[in-house]
């Protein structure tokens, strides 16, 4: 009975003298196979090369897979600065549980087991989110030694998250700007309006250098947008009347746009700390909105989606939406579709459009009569 083994590189060269030859060798080591297959001399090969394999893993550990995938050229520069560091600090945080597990172990499909329990554990101390994300992080490394041939296969890929955010009918409404605006700092005060202005993220707001601006627009590459070691597209952002209005009265005491007091870079935690006293201040940690049983907490990040909202509002088609916030196009229409279904803004312009349209005129014309048609008598 001929085995079909698995793993093999099969190479055929032509020679000197005219004859060719046929070489294999094991896949996951590189060693040479000799012998033709089947034969005992090649299925004796066959096994030295995986006996060497399972040596190899006997003796690497968690930690050294972790070394290995964060100097990885797929980390380095597939991967962007602010993923990595993520990556880096998740994946340090798994250290004292897993760290001097074997690799061989990671073979195993009961160690998903022991990874959700760990997450259970992490949850109770650091919240659903973070322990998603130090799953995540795992997971991402457990598929790049899939790829690698260090691992049969990544035991965790899929798993189901425990935490759950639908942040679609959070907005800032003009009440909750009007409140910030009154108790922020004028660099907080700036940031609010570049941000609502033209809807980018955090990051590349505060990396936002002077360059970027030419009077009229703004042109940037977004971070995130990195893919593959290149840099995303190009996006040029005309800038409104009153986000001119700001650019232009400031004082360019920097290369990059939004500074500190000092004239310093902002740095994320610092930017975040600032942020989060006015917000308190003023009330914003603890907002009622209609649709939602309890108060909730306005982020940053929602003043992405209240943009997006305004442009929708504005009579922006998604196409226009796309090249002012960098998505793509299907990227919008789910955007859309979350934040925007249901604004009262877009259903007052449904309306406007409904009864200024040609196409209706037969349906506004409707209106109920008295039937001229009599009852029947008993």
């Amino acid at each position: 009975m001929r085995v079909k083994l698995k793993g093999i590189n099969t190479i055929r060269k032509l020679l000197a003298d005219g004859s060719r030859a046929v070489y294999r060798y094991h896949r996951a080591t590189g060693l040479p196979l000799v012998g033709e297959p089947g034969s005992a001399e090649f299925m004796a090969s066959y096994a030295r090369a995986e006996e060497t394999i399972r040596a190899r893993r006997g003796g690497e550990t968690f930690n050294a897979l972790i070394r290995a995938y964060t100097t990885s050229t797929e980390f380095t520069d597939k991967l962007g600065v602010a993923t990595q560091r993520e990556y880096k600090r998740m994946l340090t945080k798994a250290e004292p549980e897993f760290g001097g597990m074997p690799i061989s172990a990671l073979e195993d499909q009961r160690v998903r087991r022991d990874f959700l329990d760990w997450r259970e554990t992490v949850a109770k101390g650091s919240g659903d989110r973070e322990a998603d994300n130090r799953l995540s992080a795992i997971s991402a490394m457990l598929t790049w030694a899939v790829e690698r041939g260090r691992l049969p296969a990544n035991h965790i890929k899929g798993f189901k998250r425990l935490y759950h955010s639908d942040r679609s009918e959070i907005l800032w409404l003009p009440e909750h700007i009007t409140a910030f605006m009154g108790a922020a700092s004028i660099e907080m005060q700036r940031a609010l309006i570049i941000a609502l202005h033209t809807g980018q993220r955090q990051a590349d707001i505060l990396l936002m250098p002077w360059s970027a601006y030419d009077g009229t627009a703004i042109t940037l590459r977004q971070g995130k947008s990195r893919r593959n070691g290149k840099p995303g597209p190009l996006l040029n952002i005309p800038c409104t009347a009153a986000l001119r209005r700001v650019l232009d009265g400031m004082e360019r005491t920097s290369p990059l746009i939004l500074t500190t007091k000092t004239g310093q870079s902002f740095k994320k935690r610092y930017f975040a700390e600032k942020w989060e006293e006015v917000s308190k201040l003023v009330g914003l940690d603890k907002v009622a909105m209609p649709s939602m049983a309890e108060p909730v907490s306005l982020h940053f990040h929602d003043l992405r989606g209240t943009a997006i909202t305004l442009l929708s509002e504005a009579g922006c088609n998604p196409q226009q939406v796309a090249t002012i916030t960098g998505h793509s196009l299907k990227t919008v229409s789910v955007i859309l579709d979350r934040y925007l279904a249901r604004t009262r803004g877009l259903a007052e312009q449904a309306i406007f459009n409904w009864e200024n349209s040609p196409r209706t005129t037969f349906a506004n014309q409707l209106q109920t009569t008295a039937s001229p048609v009599k009852a029947r008598k008993g």
